[in-house]
């Protein structure tokens, strides 16, 4: 196991589809009430579905499919193998966004839920699995443009597990999805205020997270059952949420997550250290996965290496970025490695493949994500970004902060003609003091960034303001800290609106301890 170096102010990557998919869901609630009359049937979640569930929860689909084969022959009474046959359709689904897969499997959400309709109502596991099937599908149902569904799903999922906690409070499995949910509509971006309203959620970072932390350290049989699953969720809400990242960081080395067989696990670790500034780190987790083909075979492998190479400039990163383009079905954070493809080949001064990965951004993908949209917006621009400051801030995502600090030594603004290049050259200096722990002069230079760049489309100021919010709470200080997240909330129309809003508004929630 490699051992996690704390680091902080991580970056966005393929993982905030995850976050987004909470943030986005939407619109209104339609009770989903049993057809026909059907013989009961029982929830039984015995040793050989606790097995299943355990490697599926490591990615081992196929594994976790024949167990479950199994247990549906030798007891056709359970339903309980069925509701964990959804779990693989929501990996498959959610990871490698196959449109030909969820033409084939969008029909068993159905299917599932008038089988969940056919189990007693006594047991806690009633609704437990139906709230778990909408969750997962209203996901996936992000992933493929269904945004209206998936608020449904959502909807569906968020009262069902409420009604859950009401009728069987001592169920501890309750704890981890209401939680996840807590925190996330305890985060809605001031952009999607409106659907607070509308889904009638009032979320709680703190509850959320509170709850999400007694899960994960409960010992009753049942909260162990889910540990993995919850594990998963309460890491990746307190590193981007909460933005205890060293917490995150030091929690995954002292329990010895297993990141080599749980796939699962590899998944956030490598995606952690990515975010995290650590690049090298990342490398080091993705290639000693176990690799076989028991596992779901997904192209989130060569994205996040990808982006590891390409944050050190090596001269492979091409390679792994190249093959994930060609591999993936899907269309989240395709424009963002075309981009990342185009600006490989832009530093290795290679005009034509750097235009030919720019033209393409113009036409595949999608802009669901932020980053996304800001690769379209680049790609429109026809400007191409300055190459010492493009390195200084791949360098600087990879955790290569002297090499950064290198690229930028003995520049000034005046350096730089063009007005957006002077405030991105004071924000990355900003940056690369922030990460060498150089706090005063980093402040500064954020200061700087705000006066200049406060007017621009750029969001150069808003994360200014917001990494100056986050020193200042570091520090304790949250009367300063209040004033720099509202500030970045009070910018208006900048790239990353919504999501530098988000931290912000968790932030605000943090020092208000909400």
């Amino acid at each position: 196991m490699n051992q996690f170096v704390p680091a902080k102010n991580a970056k966005k990557s393929w993982s905030d589809s995850f976050p987004h998919l909470i943030f986005t869901f939407g619109l209104a609630y339609l009770t989903l009430v049993p057809t026909g009359i059907c013989a009961q049937k029982a929830f039984d979640f015995n040793a050989p579905c606790k097995n299943a569930y355990q490697e599926i929860i490591r990615l081992r689909l196929n594994a976790g499919q024949a167990l479950l084969d199994e247990e549906k022959k030798n007891h056709p009474e359970n339903l309980i193998p069925y509701f964990l046959e959804n779990y693989i359709d929501f990996f498959v689904l959610y990871f490698n966004e196959d449109p030909l897969e969820y033409q084939l499997r969008k029909g068993n959400l159905d299917k599932r839920i008038r089988l969940m309709n056919q189990g007693t109502t006594s047991s806690p596991f009633y609704l437990f699995t139906k709230a778990i099937i909408h969750f997962q599908w209203a996901a996936v149902k992000i992933k493929f443009g269904e945004n209206w569904d998936a608020g449904w799903e959502f909807r569906r999922s968020f009262l069902q597990t409420a009604e859950n906690r009401k009728a069987f409070g001592s169920f501890k499995p309750n704890a981890m999805l209401f939680g996840a949910m807590q925190v996330a509509a305890g985060t809605i971006p001031s952009g999607y205020q409106w659907l607070s309203g509308l889904l009638g959620i009032k979320g709680s970072i703190r509850e959320g997270m509170q709850s999400l932390q007694q899960f994960v350290g409960d010992t009753d049989p049942s909260a162990m059952l889910f540990k993995d699953e919850a594990t998963f969720y309460y890491l990746y809400l307190q590193f981007y949420i909460e933005n205890k990242r060293k917490e995150v960081l030091d929690f995954v080395h002292e329990k010895k997550l297993d990141t080599k067989n749980n796939h699962l696990f590899t998944y956030l670790a490598a995606n952690l250290a990515v975010n995290a500034q650590q690049s090298d780190l990342a490398q080091k987790i993705i290639l000693n996965r176990a690799q076989d083909p028991s596992y779901l075979d997904m192209s989130v492998w060569d994205f996040e290496m990808g982006t590891a190479k390409l944050n050190h400039l090596e001269p492979s990163a091409g390679d792994d970025l190249s093959r994930f383009i060609r591999n993936f079905k899907g269309k989240f954070y395709v424009k963002d490695v075309l981009q990342k493809l185009s600006w490989f080949y832009y530093l290795k001064d290679d005009p034509e493949n750097a235009l030919h990965y720019r033209q393409l951004i113009l036409k595949k993908g999608n802009t669901d994500t932020e980053a996304d949209k800001q690769a379209l917006k680049e790609a429109r621009s026809g400007k191409w970004p300055n190459k010492i400051l493009l390195k200084a801030r791949l360098l600087d995502d990879g955790g290569y902060f002297a090499e950064a600090l290198d690229m930028l030594q003995g520049k000034s603004s005046s350096d730089f003609a063009d007005q957006d290049e002077q405030v991105e050259f004071a924000y990355r200096l900003a940056r690369v003091y922030d990460d060498l722990n150089r706090e005063d002069e980093a402040i500064a230079a954020y200061l700087t960034t705000l006066k200049k760049g406060a007017g621009l489309k750029t969001y150069y100021a808003a994360r200014a303001a917001l990494q100056t919010g986050n020193i200042y709470e570091k520090r304790g200080d949250c009367p300063q800290a209040l004033a720099y997240y509202e500030k970045c909330i009070s910018l208006k129309d900048h790239d990353y609106k919504n999501s530098l809003d988000q931290k912000a508004k968790s932030g605000i929630s943090r020092c208000k301890n909400e």
